[in-house]
């Protein structure tokens, strides 16, 4: 029984870290526009993490784009500029997206 409840705490350890930054996602409507896995309204972040790997300035980037919004990258639908995110939270949220593989 030990051993179980060993295995299910560090199992929550590792996914606490990317469910919060989902819910923040969530919290703050990125989700009604975006998926992990699959295009809704935007692209999925796996696309967005995958377009912008191994860019050293991509949290920056991305999270420019998050507060501003912007257009052209990913075909004619514009993001809005999102003013309920600060600069923290969009770097967070910008750092979150670049982990989905």
């Amino acid at each position: 029984m030990k051993r179980a409840l060993f295995a299910l705490a560090a199992l929550a350890a590792v996914a606490a870290p990317a469910m919060a930054d989902q819910a923040l996602a969530t919290a703050k409507n990125c989700m009604a526009c975006h998926a992990v896995d699959k295009k809704l309204v935007g692209p999925a972040y796996k696309e967005v993490a995958a377009k912008y790997a191994g860019q050293k300035d991509a949290v920056d980037k991305l999270a420019v784009k998050i507060i501003k919004g912007g257009s052209g990258v990913w075909g004619p639908v514009p993001m809005p500029a999102n003013a309920q995110v600060n600069e923290a939270e969009a770097k967070k949220l910008a750092a979150w997206v670049l982990t989905q593989k």
